[in-house]
Parts: structure tokens; sequence; C-alpha cells
């Protein structure tokens, strides 16, 4: 069965990866996928943003997104994330996994038992990433020669602006270590579809208020994001959907 990466800002391509570009459509919408070819033909790629980054946080069609991906066979989902480090025990530069989140979005289309016909769809989330790949972006960080740090609290906000420091202030307070726009509903969508979802953030800048003002960062940001998709194409190679058991609905 095939599997998907999930690509955030930055990340508009798998380098290496020779893919056909697909659109799926569904009762949600329709969804533009990238489905690998040859050696990579188990790996389905999707760009949130779009490749030319055109589409803003609070208006991606996320249920489109994770319907296409369900419907074309994929059970592990690997994401990516540039995000603002609220935490200093995740630095910018280096690589964050992800193992829960606060979620302060609102507006956007978050579920799909949304029908009371369907479900009342109580999707458990005492463990929201899985656990395996997880483990397994640990374990082959150094191979890839990235920093990868475990343990991150993801806070999704809606967006498009940055957040205010009084609100990164809070945020800290409740145990965030990271700040982004893209993660929710992605995480619990991809649960109530019967899909494990594992996820990587990397830190581009200080959230508002640990420096004068925020400043993205330049230099050597190119190479780590190329080491982090080498990376979750060798942990979507060495980890099986057997291994990988999503959230269950209660």
């Amino acid at each position: 069965m095939p599997a998907a990466v999930i690509g955030g800002t930055g990340i508009y391509s798998l380098e290496g990866v020779e893919v056909d570009a697909k659109q799926v459509e569904n009762e949600y919408g329709i969804a533009q996928i990238y489905v690998g070819k040859g050696e990579h033909e188990d790996i389905i790629f999707l760009t949130r943003h779009g490749t030319d980054h055109s589409t803003p946080p609070h208006k991606i069609n996320y249920r489109a997104n994770m319907k296409a991906i369900k419907d074309l066979g994929v059970q592990r989902i690997l994401s990516t994330y540039a995000v603002g480090s609220i935490a200093t025990d995740y630095p910018v530069s280096e690589l964050a996994v992800l193992r829960d989140f606060l979620d302060f979005t609102n507006g956007r289309d978050f579920t799909f038992f949304d029908q009371i016909d369907k479900s009342v769809g109580h999707v458990e989330m005492s463990q929201p990433f899985c656990s395996v790949m997880s483990e397994c972006m640990l374990q082959l960080g150094a191979k890839h020669d990235v920093k990868v740090h475990d343990g991150a609290t993801y806070v999704a906000t809606n967006g498009p602006r940055f957040e205010s420091p009084a609100e990164i202030r809070m945020y800290r307070q409740l145990g965030g270590h990271v700040v982004g726009m893209t993660c929710c509903p992605e995480v619990y969508l991809a649960a109530e579809l019967g899909m494990s979802f594992a996820a990587v953030a990397l830190p581009i800048n200080l959230a508002a208020g640990l420096e004068e003002k925020i400043t993205l960062v330049a230099g050597n940001i190119s190479q780590v994001r190329s080491n982090m998709v080498s990376l979750m194409l060798d942990v979507l190679q060495q980890t099986t959907d057997t291994q990988c058991i999503p959230p269950v609905l209660l």
C-alpha cells in the first residue's frame, strides 16, 4: 500500500522522486496529488499550500486533501510543518517530532462527522501521532545529518497573521513548544479516516516576543529541508502499515 508525505512551507517537491500529477475529486472538492513513479511508486505527495504557495492556511481544503489521500489507498502519513519555536528546547533549524497538539483554530471544516447519520465521530486522541514512525525519525536522524528533538507539542493557530507576544506567553504556559497554522485539522481528519499520522516540525523563526521582531531563518535551511525530506522517505521505507495503528473511533 502507498504511504503519503505532506509538505509544508518550502517543501514543494520531493528531491529525487519522479511523480505524475493527478487531480483527485471527491465530495469535498478537488485535491492536487503527486503519485510517485519507478522505485517511488509507493509514495503519494501533497504540498498543502500548492507548488506556488498560493493557498493560505485558513483556505486549505483539508477535507478534500485527506479524503483524496485515503481514496488512493494510503494508511500512513508523514507530514512536515514550518513553525515558530516557543521553547528553547526546540532550536531554529533543528527538527522537532510532534507528540501532541493544542488547537486554537476556528472556522475550518474540521471533521468528516458533520452528518448525524454517519457517526458521532468520537476519535480517540490520547496518542494523536504514530509512535512507530516518530521513534523511527529519532533513530534515523543522525544518518541523514539532522538533529531531531522529541516530545514537541504543536500549537495550531488560524493564521495567516503571526501570533502576538501575549499569545505566545499563553501558549508556553499551556505547554506548547512550537506554533504553526496547519497541523490542525490534518492530524485528526487522518484519524477519522483510519490513517496513522506522524509529523515533524522545522522551526524557521523564534516566536513573537522572543526577539525584537520575527526574523525568518536564512543560510543553510535549504540543506536542512533536503535532509528532512530524505529522512521522511527513509522512515516510510523502514516502517509498515501493520506496525502503525491509527487512533480508534469510540
